[in-house]
């Protein structure tokens, strides 16, 4: 009689120097955050022609605009005579171009090189050719997505997949209409800790019991450690007494219309590689946005999107922007007391993942195929 094989319990977790280590960051800079779609900024932020952005995407500073016809182009934010950068602050208003502050070499909101101190003296340079190099861009989900690959990966399959890979339908997201709803807060988080950390967190419930009370008082099977995403297509239910995804339970805001009557009263969480996490509920949608500055520094962005009405009539959004609030709060604190340990000795050959965490462990085995290479040995 064969005895029976059980899988090993606990699982390895990558090596605490690709936390740390600044040849692992610049690979995962140039392999991921360079080479994949990158959600940088929402599309209703350039409200107006000649208003901008600017962004970090790996090692890349990136200038996104509105032009004169309402379209949205993203350049890197480089001069080509030079290289100084053109735009130095995170967002303004240009009122007919962008012009270099070292030598005026200016560019109108295509990118075109249109003027420069004695230009017209040199009839040779071509003003496109040496106008501003552009961006790859899509705008989905109401954001402004740009790859700095030459040639891009598919949007369809990277992006919309991983919507369909969680929900099991990339449509099931549709009734939430994202791209229309209106921001009702923004509230930026400066972490100290690696990127991966925090989706590492975000992507398993193993510690919702631990640390967040006020979320697994609203969603109740949180406590048995399980996470949304371990589902395809699942959401986690609201409490039997709660009555909308707020700090106390209280009543939530105007339901948004186009939910389906199987979503209501439920929490989707979506994680979009690399650096984008969306979460779903009746009355609003949260969008967080990663952007990696170092090894152990992590910018990361968070969205409280809701119907427009709600927004413009001025209704209390506290009660629901202070769950996630503290969520955040207590997650990025959590971040930062892993973060310090990931170079110690003892952490040298990682730790383990239980049952419940197998998913990170896929997310580990696609960090090893992206940078495995340059992970030091032990």
């Amino acid at each position: 009689m064969t005895a029976e094989v059980t899988a090993p319990s606990l699982i390895p977790t990558l090596p605490g120097s690709t936390y740390v280590d600044e040849a692992v960051f610049r690979a995962e800079q140039e392999r991921i955050f360079e080479q994949m779609w990158f959600c940088a900024i929402r599309s209703a932020d350039l409200d107006k022609a000649g208003a901008w952005r600017t962004v970090q995407v790996g090692r890349e500073s990136v200038l996104i605009s509105r032009t004169r016809k309402g379209a949205i182009r993203a350049f890197y934010n480089i001069c080509r005579h030079r290289g100084v950068k053109l735009c130095m602050e995170e967002q303004g208003e240009a009122a007919r171009s962008f012009q270099c502050p070292y030598h005026a070499w200016t560019y109108d909101f295509e990118g075109k090189l249109i003027a420069a101190p004695n230009l017209t003296k040199m009839p040779d340079i071509d003003r496109d050719e040496y106008g501003l190099a552009k961006v790859h861009i899509r705008e989905y989900l109401g954001y402004v997505w740009v790859c700095l690959a030459e040639e891009p990966p598919s949007f369809e399959e990277d992006v919309m997949g991983a919507i369909e890979e969680r929900l099991g339908d990339v449509h099931a997201i549709d009734g939430y209409d994202v791209a229309n709803l209106s921001l009702g807060r923004r509230i930026k988080y400066d972490v100290k800790a690696n990127w991966k950390l925090i989706i590492e967190n975000f992507m398993e419930c193993y510690h919702c019991a631990t640390i967040h009370p006020e979320l697994t008082e609203v969603l109740p099977e949180f406590a048995d450690g399980l996470a949304a995403q371990y589902f395809v297509g699942h959401g986690a239910e609201f409490g039997e007494d709660i009555k909308g995804f707020t700090v106390d339970g209280s009543e939530g805001l105007d339901v948004i219309p186009g939910v389906a009557e199987d979503q209501d009263r439920r929490y989707y969480a979506i994680t979009i590689k690399p650096t984008v996490f969306v979460n779903l509920v009746p009355d609003h949608v949260i969008i967080h946005r990663m952007f990696p500055l170092a090894a152990d520094r992590t910018i990361v962005e968070c969205d409280w999107l809701y119907l427009p009405s709600v927004v413009e009539s001025g209704k209390d959004v506290s009660a629901s922007v202070e769950l996630f609030h503290r969520v955040n709060q207590q997650d990025f604190d959590a971040c930062e007391r892993c973060q310090p340990a990931m170079g110690s000795r003892v952490y040298a050959n990682g730790g383990v993942l239980v049952p419940s965490e197998h998913h990170i462990g896929a997310f580990h085995d696609w960090i090893q195929e992206k940078v495995g290479d340059t992970v030091p040995a032990h």
